[in-house]
């Protein structure tokens, strides 16, 4: 199987830990394991309840109790609709492989993450991108995505919130889209890992598995719930999607850690706590990223609604890669060229670091624009 590189990630891997200030991360602040304990109320216990737990498979499927904590984010979902997988990655990377074959035709937003149009690709379909546009505040085009739609679409891939641009599909917009979809009978994949993270109310926008019969949900517990290190994600989709999925994971995953499924469990169950502190750092730096645009005359971009990751515009004459290499070598601050989301002439910043990680980030790279603008 050929398949492309996959551009963020050779990039991350790369830098991520050559570089003083990392702009570039897209998960909120992780948290220990101790602070896990803490807000869920097991500090003193939780230790003691692992005791004794035998380290076999576990439930292969997930645990009851984690997919009954899972199918509590959905308004219409039960245990029986969700299938546990090694991190929204695994779970993305599985409902590809269950659904698309050679010669099918797929749609994927663009920009996305990689894997929802690179994977359907090396299978052997027909991937074509639906564009987001900066004058469309980056949200999907309806009659363009009408306008590709053909008979035997089989799948059309989004992501929601999306990553890299923040935007926000709502449950209307998300309403019309799977309308479409019905018209020839497509499956819509959206990827969901930043959900629980809108910028109002209680974060959580409405997610395609509850509003439409062939919607697929995949998330997990990397980025709102900063813990990637669990490496744990899920599949909550028609049993039909579960079942497919199944076939390949056997192949690929037998189950989760049992540990990982254990606080996976435990943090969706006390998620208020865990999402309170998400909204805090993610609603702080945004406004505070917000001001830095305001002042900065080469840098534009459309607010984000959501998520953790924002792009920006740069007004300088080089390549997204050098621009990024240039801030690091510079002032070891990190970003994500847009060169490695086919956006080139923007890069990607995360804003769910600590504050004082954020504001040096930014003072530095007001610095680093400062004398790089002279010289152009």
């Amino acid at each position: 199987m050929q398949i492309k590189p996959f551009g963020v990630e050779m990039w991350m891997n790369e830098f991520e830990t050559k570089c003083e200030l990392n702009l570039a991360e897209t998960c909120v602040d992780s948290i220990t394991f101790g602070e896990l304990l803490d807000l869920t109320g097991k500090h003193n216990s939780g230790l003691d309840e692992l005791l004794p737990m035998r380290l076999g498979y576990g439930d292969i499927e997930g645990s009851p109790r984690l997919r009954d904590a899972i199918a509590a984010l959905y308004a219409g979902q039960s245990r029986d609709n969700v299938l546990v997988c090694h991190g929204t990655i695994g779970a993305n990377a599985l409902v590809h492989q269950a659904l698309v074959e050679r010669g099918d035709h797929v749609i994927a937003v663009v920009p996305t993450y990689q894997q929802h149009y690179s994977i359907p690709e090396s299978i052997g379909a027909e991937v074509t991108p639906l564009r987001l546009k900066e004058q469309d505040g980056f949200l999907p085009d309806l009659a363009a995505l009408k306008a590709l739609l053909r008979p035997g679409t089989k799948l059309i891939a989004l992501n929601n919130p999306n990553n890299p641009t923040g935007a926000l599909i709502d449950a209307a917009m998300l309403g019309e889209i799977a309308a479409i979809a019905r018209s020839v009978g497509a499956w819509i994949l959206c990827d969901e890992v930043y959900r629980g993270l809108d910028q109002t109310g209680n974060g959580y926008t409405a997610s395609i598995a509850d509003l439409y019969e062939k919607g697929i949900s995949t998330a997990g517990m990397s980025k709102a719930y900063s813990l990637a290190g669990l490496r744990l994600g899920w599949i909550a989709a028609p049993k039909p999607v579960l079942e497919a999925a199944m076939i390949h994971r056997d192949y690929n995953t037998i189950s989760v850690g049992r540990l990982d499924d254990h606080f996976a469990a435990l943090a969706l169950e006390h998620r208020d706590k865990i999402m309170a502190r998400a909204h805090r750092i993610t609603r702080e730096n945004l406004a505070l990223l917000d001001e830095w645009v305001k002042g900065e005359k080469r840098i534009s971009w459309v607010k984000p609604r959501s998520g953790t990751t924002a792009l920006l515009k740069y007004d300088l004459p080089m390549t997204s890669r050098d621009f990024c290499l240039a801030l690091l070598e510079a002032e070891g601050v990190m970003l994500c060229p847009g060169s490695a989301l086919e956006m080139e002439g923007w890069v990607r910043m995360g804003f769910a670091q600590k504050s004082e990680v954020m504001r040096e980030g930014l003072a530095r790279m007001s610095r680093f624009l400062g004398r790089t603008g002279r010289r152009s």
